[in-house]
């Protein structure tokens, strides 16, 4: 086989995002194939929330719910993928944006296959998920926002992982909620009281709000 230069597969400048050797390759399924096998519809739920707000535990526990149902679901946690797909990112803006880039095109891809998705990430910008929305509607993958609104001074309480304890230290910069901006979502499709409520109950309410959207 003739040795192809290597510049031929890195382009650069424009170029590099019009790449005439990146093609989409297309499946001789359909994604009608895909969730008529399944028994069920793939989607994206995305919880946002503060750190210690109450996601993954939410998600967590909404997953086994589901999973004793019959339900093909999947919990994608952030600090995991930390610890694998994301392990080369750190904490800057720029960094962060990537880290929630690459979930969501794990999620769509998760959700194709006929997965419901329960995704958990502090996410805390609105264009961020309105760009994840964005993706799903692009791609025709139903996609539900969950705000888990949890205050401060509850977040700050629960710290199981000591990050705001770290922050007052001020070992820990760009602490989101503490001195980085957390944007809660303006129209979201269910919000969770998390100071209000406990967990059995918002796990209840989540998947009530999913089977009147006609996900279950």
């Amino acid at each position: 086989m003739q040795n192809v230069p290597e510049h031929i597969y890195t382009p650069q400048g424009a170029e590099a995002d019009q790449s005439p050797i990146v093609v989409a390759s297309e499946s001789m399924l359909s994604r009608e194939d895909r969730w008529s096998q399944m028994g069920q519809k793939g989607g994206v739920v995305w919880l946002t929330g503060l750190s210690a707000s109450g996601k993954s535990t939410i998600s967590r526990n909404l997953e086994w719910q589901l999973h004793q149902e019959g339900r093909k679901v999947f919990a994608l946690d952030g600090d995991n993928l930390r610890l694998g797909l994301c392990d080369d990112l750190g904490f800057s803006e720029k960094d962060r944006n990537e880290n929630l880039r690459r979930a969501g095109h794990v999620a769509l891809l998760m959700a194709e296959a006929g997965l419901i998705v329960l995704c958990a990430f502090i996410s805390p910008y609105n264009l961020q998920r309105s760009e994840l929305r964005t993706l799903c509607g692009q791609r025709g993958i139903p996609f539900f926002e969950v705000y888990v609104n949890t205050s401060i001074e509850v977040c700050e309480k629960r710290d199981p992982k000591g990050l705001y304890k770290r922050a007052r230290d001020g070992k820990i910069l760009g602490m989101t909620g503490y001195d980085s901006p957390y944007e809660p979502p303006s129209n979201p499709d269910l919000t969770l009281l998390t100071n209000e409520t406990s967990i059995t109950d918002a796990v209840a309410r989540l998947r009530k709000a999913l089977e009147t959207a006609g996900w279950l």
